[in-house]
């Protein structure tokens, strides 16, 4: 069992049944909460579960526990688009080769094909019986790789959105998946602590390799020869697909539980990341720690690589996706996050009350035009009843809710916080203890969020 550190010492399973995987958006939640403003890319809220990078570097995408794929601009460090379709967590992400799409899995079991600048899902698959935790797409675009809890994977065709296969050797819950270069092979690994090769075109299984403690974490070399594993004891291992021999990974220091592990486009450069929120940067070729990179608070889930290697962009716990510089083993900044001008009336900026609400604007909008994002526009909220903003995915807990949102109502939320005003929701865990400061926030957005 894994156990992630959370603030004031409390802990959580990240491969554990849904109550604990609940705790772990309130525990991840809270962590963004006490975010300093000057990450990256920030939008989601709470946690980070999942990344990509499209193949020529223009686009990146992320996967929420707040049920959203968000798109980014990775060059200038802005978000493109929210994208809602899934009815739990996110956990994973992959591009389309050329880019146009991108594919998703979630705690709801669906995968979901996105078209890009397309608002609404351009198809579901559904078949699993459990969380996917992973996905991956074929190098000609005509095939996704889905990997789940109900120990199976999958294979699906994209244009039509049949199932193609369903690959059921794991002996548990299987955790990553991955295809060959070519495309006529796919690598998956899983609970049972195995790293599988198989045929594609007839799901045949071809090779067993390993059998101990849990993989976590799955990614190939370029060349399709090796796939590095990453375990709960850990470690990373180094398998040769063709000759079933293993190789020590590097020995980065940490003997934490693997979360995440990737393997830069040429093939030089390894990265690791685990429970604590370390990441270490390491030489394929002899295995030498190149650098640590220190920043993330909290577990650290996803990783990715720009096709160059000359960036990689990391993402976990504390809601945060950080671009670092592989060759210097330094975080890229680009700038404090801001309240965006355009998200506030003229003349409000200087407000208290506007400098409160920077934590919110990541998700959420005061303007009439602003829309939706991780979280509903909260243009016109005082007087309108929880749950009632079109568009909006709500959980059911809030769909179903009687809430109407006055300057009590909401003094509430902030007072108590969210998972106890309204159990069940996507919402971080915000708070604001002192009575002064939430009076000037809620007078701000009455006045800010009034029609108009």
């Amino acid at each position: 069992m894994v156990t992630v550190p959370g603030q004031n010492g409390a802990t959580a399973v990240p491969f554990a049944p849904p109550t604990i995987r609940r705790f772990l958006i309130v525990a991840g939640a809270l962590l963004l909460a006490a975010m300093p403003a000057r990450a990256q890319l920030v939008g989601h809220g709470g946690m980070v579960k999942g990344l990509a990078v499209s193949a020529d570097g223009t686009r990146a995408a992320s996967a929420g526990f707040d049920y959203s794929v968000m798109l980014w601009d990775p060059k200038a460090a802005a978000a493109l688009a929210l994208m809602h379709g899934h009815e739990a967590a996110v956990n994973a992400v992959a591009f389309t080769p050329d880019g146009s799409r991108v594919v998703s899995g979630g705690d709801d079991g669906k995968v979901i094909l996105w078209r890009l600048g397309q608002g609404a899902p351009e198809r579901v698959m559904a078949g699993h019986k459990g969380r996917v935790a992973a996905v991956a797409v074929a190098p000609d675009g005509r095939t996704a790789a889905s990997a789940a809890w109900d120990r199976t994977v999958r294979l699906w065709d994209l244009e039509s959105g049949a199932q193609l296969a369903e690959l059921t050797e794991h002996a548990g819950n299987v955790n990553a998946v991955a295809f060959t270069p070519d495309g006529a092979r796919l690598v998956s690994a899983g609970e049972d602590g195995t790293v599988r090769l198989w045929n594609r075109s007839d799901g045949r299984e071809i090779k067993v390799l390993g059998g101990g403690l849990p993989v976590n974490a799955l990614a190939l070399t370029p060349d399709g020869r090796r796939a590095v594993a990453g375990g709960i004891d850990g470690a990373v291992r180094i398998w040769d697909l063709d000759a079933g021999t293993e190789t020590a990974g590097p020995v980065v220091g940490d003997p934490a539980p693997v979360l995440a592990v990737a393997v830069s486009a040429d093939g030089s450069t390894g990265a690791v990341s685990g429970v604590t929120g370390g990441i270490a940067l390491w030489s394929i070729d002899d295995g030498r720690v190149l650098h640590t990179l220190a920043g993330h608070r909290g577990p650290v889930w996803a990783l990715a690589f720009e096709p160059d290697g000359k960036r990689l962009l990391t993402a976990g716990g504390d809601g945060a996706i950080r671009l670092w510089d592989t060759a210097a083993g330094l975080e890229i900044r680009t700038g404090a996050a801001k309240l965006a001008a355009s998200d506030v009336p003229r003349g409000e900026q200087g407000e208290r009350g506007a400098e409160l609400f920077r934590r919110c604007s990541a998700c959420h909008t005061v303007t009439p035009d602003g829309g939706n994002r991780a979280g509903p526009t909260l243009y016109g909220v005082f007087g309108r009843r929880i749950g009632t903003v079109p568009g909006y995915p709500y959980s059911p807990a809030l769909r179903d809710g009687n809430i109407v949102w006055t300057a009590e109502t909401v003094g509430d939320l902030f007072k108590r916080g969210p998972d106890v005003v309204t159990p069940g929701t996507k919402m971080p865990v915000q708070t604001i203890g002192n009575d002064a400061e939430r009076e000037e926030l809620i007078r701000w957005l009455e006045k800010v969020t009034a029609p108009r």
